[in-house]
């Protein structure tokens, strides 16, 4: 059996100009990377800014597991298929980071015959994105700790520092340190963390900014510190925003990449759900809405995460409107949630699967409370058996929910073509009736406690001492109105990694609270969930390699 770099490397790519001519791009708006990448400059939205929109369908999924779902092979499979049935579609998506790619979660490209290529451009260096943002974050920290060294005008409490430093790779080493030691020439010592830079606010910002100046803008309100009287002190106020704008210039403008079928596809962006907003740039979802009849996005991880964050913080600031989601699952990956040992997943068990697929239900359930109507994708493994896939068919048709079988992993977009039918029979027959879960108005605490108990199935939250402080000064900046962005464990509804299923009679405990000023959210911090990841024991870097002919190898 071939691994997905094998398939991918068997592919011959058509020349990203091709690309960008199929779905109507001018070669003037693109600005090439080599043959097979190319950035989407600001003169395309220009041109296309008052072409009406396709339809938006969002790609979710239950909560991740380790016998795998197949979300983002799923997206990609499904705008391959859209093509086979003479659908004008094109998938956004966002960027792989470096941490899982050489950790244990793998790439963001998809999978087997429903992948985004050139992957191993994509889950690499690809276009210098993740580079640009984790410099203009770290610009940032350096301007201000040069500012402490410098006289430190601003009266700035070193205690109180907010911005952590980025890098985008798990290293667990890096989240606690100390810094400017060596004497009064290397700066003034102080502890400081670092995050990876897919939690990093200036990812957020620029996947949430509408055009350069309002990216500088919102650059400029990112909250770094509070001075000694316990005033706010913003980026702004050391000046640090152009300079990061400038490093951002390029980074900014969308991605233009394919499938192994050649379905174009919009690469931007790429906040992890778990711990930060989840979701590709606004600008990429944009774009491909103008340019094709259907865009197929994804949220990360499950429903709870990024399904909620696209919903109630990038579809409420940029004024989207999605009019289906599709929630994916596989058979096995139910099962694990009715407590099968992963080893054992292969063999059919009709009970086990009855008691996991409350966790499907929870997923579905939860996307229609947006009022977006819902299609079940199955990723089908050949285990499956007939009796096992009546459960779902059950369950389905109880949920009064549509379900397609899908195979893209195996047969690419010819696999998926049942899927994409359904799709497309939903939207035209089902009108979307979206709304955000909670309202603009609402205090934080109530959106906190919203979430937790409709989307989570909470009995209710708790704020520690901190959090209840961090709150009170979040209200003080005026910040008591914005979205909220819950950061959790990605494997269970509640903030517990080990209740699988679908877990009641949980509180949901918040240990603090962090004003993203500049990106326009509160991020709650929920459990023991972390910023900055670590590798696992046999990391997957160490199959990774590279031949005499500058081959890789081992990326998946």
């Amino acid at each position: 059996m071939l691994t997905d770099i094998e398939i991918a490397q068997s592919v011959e790519l058509k020349p990203i100009k091709e690309i960008g001519e199929k779905l109507g791009l001018l070669e003037e708006e693109l600005e090439f990377y080599g043959r097979y990448k190319a950035k989407i400059s600001d003169k395309a939205m220009n041109r296309l800014k008052d072409r009406p929109d396709g339809k938006l369908i969002l790609v979710t999924a239950i909560n991740p597991t380790p016998a795998g779902e197949g979300k983002t092979t799923t997206t990609a499979g499904l705008g391959q298929a859209m093509a086979r049935i003479g659908k004008n579609a094109v998938i956004a998506l966002r960027e792989p980071s470096l941490g899982p790619v050489f950790g244990i979660k793998g790439g963001a490209a998809g999978g087997g015959y429903a992948q985004v290529l050139p992957m191993e451009d994509i889950n690499l260096h690809f276009t210098g994105d993740m580079h640009a943002i984790t410099s203009a974050n770290n610009l940032c920290c350096a301007m201000l700790d040069n500012h402490l060294q410098q006289g430190n005008s601003l009266g700035i409490d070193p205690r109180r520092i907010l911005i952590k430093r980025c890098l985008d790779m798990n290293d667990r080493a890096l989240r606690n340190v100390i810094v400017g030691l060596g004497g009064k020439i290397n700066g003034v010592p102080r502890e400081d963390n670092f995050i990876i830079t897919v939690a990093s606010e200036v990812m957020a910002i620029l996947c949430l900014a509408k055009d350069t100046v309002d990216l500088k803008e919102r650059l400029g309100n990112i909250l770094i510190a509070y001075d000694y009287e316990g005033k706010p002190v913003y980026a702004r106020d050391i000046k640090a925003q152009g300079a990061m704008a400038a490093l951002l210039r390029d980074a900014i403008n969308p991605n233009l990449v394919q499938t192994i079928e050649g379905t174009p596809a919009i690469m931007h962006g790429g906040p992890f759900a778990n711990i930060a907003h989840g979701c590709n740039s606004v600008r990429a979802t944009r774009l491909a809405l103008k340019l094709a009849d259907y865009c197929i996005t994804e949220a990360g991880f499950g429903s709870d995460l990024g399904a909620e964050k696209f919903m109630d913080i990038k579809c409420r600031m940029a004024g989207l409107r999605p009019d289906c989601v599709v929630v994916v699952a596989t058979v096995r990956a139910l099962k694990y949630n009715g407590g099968v040992p992963k080893a054992e997943l292969s063999t059919e068990n009709v009970e086990a699967l009855k008691k996991g697929i409350v966790n499907l239900r929870a997923h579905v359930e939860n996307m229609h409370k947006f009022g977006v109507p819902v299609v079940v994708a199955i990723n089908r493994f050949g285990t499956d058996t007939d009796a096992e896939l009546k459960v779902i068919d059950d369950c389905c048709k109880e949920l009064g929910v549509r379900y397609a079988l899908s195979e893209v992993f195996g047969k690419g977009g010819e696999g998926g073509m049942e899927l994409a039918k359904t799709v497309c029979d939903v939207i035209d027959s089902e009108k979307s009736e979206f709304a955000p879960i909670y309202p603009d108005e609402a205090p934080v605490e109530e959106k906190i406690e919203t979430i937790a108990r409709r989307i989570y199935g909470a009995s209710g939250v708790a704020f520690t001492n901190q959090a209840a402080k961090s709150l009170k000064e979040i209200k003080a900046l005026g910040g008591d109105k914005m979205p909220v962005c819950i950061a959790k464990t990605q494997y269970s509804l509640s903030d517990d990694p080990a209740l699988l299923g679908r877990p009641t009679g949980f509180t949901v405990t918040i240990r603090d609270l962090k004003l993203s000023s500049g990106a326009g959210f509160v991020v709650a911090y929920a459990g023991d969930i972390m910023t900055m990841p670590g590798l696992p024991k046999v990391p997957a870097a160490e199959k990774i390699d590279v031949d005499d002919d500058a081959v890789i190898h081992g990326l998946f």
